[in-house]
């Protein structure tokens, strides 16, 4: 059974980086962060972590660890959220209590997708793929992203509905932040592999895909043991996002997770738009897509609000999920199902 936290009233928040801090320069927009939430009635609890960066990382691997499992072993900590991703969450995995891990959402993308996707298959525990704390910080939140909150205070056993964004942020433009944070100027288009309208519905799961690849085959990418012990083998619906590769790397990845039986049973794959995904002698990213729906036989929906390129969606790793796709307009209904 899947067992989903709830966010109460007046949150405390608990900010620690378990992947990359914010450097000197950036703390005053982490501040600002911090000041938009407790205007919002939020209480911040902020790490030690969070102030440093060095040599790609936070801290060492042991002490990331070891405030992850404070914060979710303190009582007066209702969620954690991280300020951002990073490159190096997979050193400090093996420092984690799962043993201890309570019922607090998590929340975050990118780097941090490693850790929540481990959190659910080990525990079964629902996390919640969606926005990093500093984009939070802008004067209002964009429709797609200020939906994190009714999302993760959705009750077990109710659902609750998404629908994909208006228009996308195309590139960052960190020294020009919007009253809303992203500068969403792209229309967005949601894209089915076969180009036709398609449903799938399973249960959710995924991430960032340079990250939560090398998750296969370690004592905390079990699937099969996830699927057996929390959701009774109910098909998975799986979600990724490239941050960085190109093509080819892609398609090795995802063979690499069919060889490893991450996909035996699946429902269907969701892809996240991606500014990466550089073609490689013409092979390209709906020819990645397309490969993958044949020899699945499942269906493949693309640049959903999901990823690198914002606003996106938040999807719960757990929950049971039904997704309608339609002439570039899309839904995703999440039923908090145990």
């Amino acid at each position: 059974m899947i067992k989903y936290p709830i966010l109460k009233n007046n949150a405390s928040i608990g900010v620690t980086a378990p992947s990359s801090g914010v450097p000197s320069f950036l703390h005053d927009m982490f501040k600002q962060a911090c000041e938009r939430m407790e205007k919002r009635g939020y209480q911040i609890r902020v790490g030690e972590t969070v102030w440093t960066q060095a040599k790609a990382k936070s801290a060492p691997a042991k002490v990331r660890g070891e405030e992850f499992n404070q914060m979710m072993a303190d009582g007066s900590v209702d969620i954690l959220i991280p300020p951002w991703g990073g490159e190096l969450l997979i050193e400090m995995i093996e420092y984690i209590d799962f043993s201890a891990i309570k019922k607090k959402w998590i929340l975050g993308y990118s780097d941090t997708s490693g850790l929540m996707l481990a959190i659910t298959l080990k525990t079964g525990i629902a996390t919640a793929h969606g926005t990093n704390f500093v984009d939070i910080r802008g004067e209002y939140s964009d429709r797609t992203t200020a939906m994190w909150e009714q999302v993760l205070s959705t009750k077990e056993g109710e659902s609750v509905l998404q629908h994909s964004s208006t228009y996308y942020q195309e590139k960052w433009q960190h020294d020009n932040p919007t009253p809303c944070v992203f500068h969403l100027t792209e229309e967005t288009s949601w894209k089915t592999i076969s180009r036709k309208k398609e449903k799938v519905q399973g249960r959710l799961i995924g991430g960032c895909i340079d990250i939560i690849r090398h998750l296969v085959g370690t004592p905390f990418g079990d699937v099969k043991h996830f699927k057996k012990h929390y959701i009774s083998d109910e098909p998975i619906l799986w979600y990724f996002e490239n941050c960085e590769m190109t093509t080819t790397d892609l398609r090795r990845t995802l063979v690499h997770m069919k060889l490893a039986g991450w996909f035996e049973g699946c429902s269907g794959i969701l892809f996240g738009r991606s500014a990466a995904n550089d073609p490689v002698e013409d092979y390209t990213a709906e020819d990645v897509y397309l490969d993958l729906s044949e020899e699945l036989g499942v269906p493949i929906i693309y640049d959903i609000d999901c990823g690198h390129q914002p606003p996106q969606n938040t999807f719960i790793n757990g929950a049971y999920a039904e997704m309608e796709v339609e002439e570039g307009k899309g839904t995703v209904l999440q039923h908090f199902r145990p």
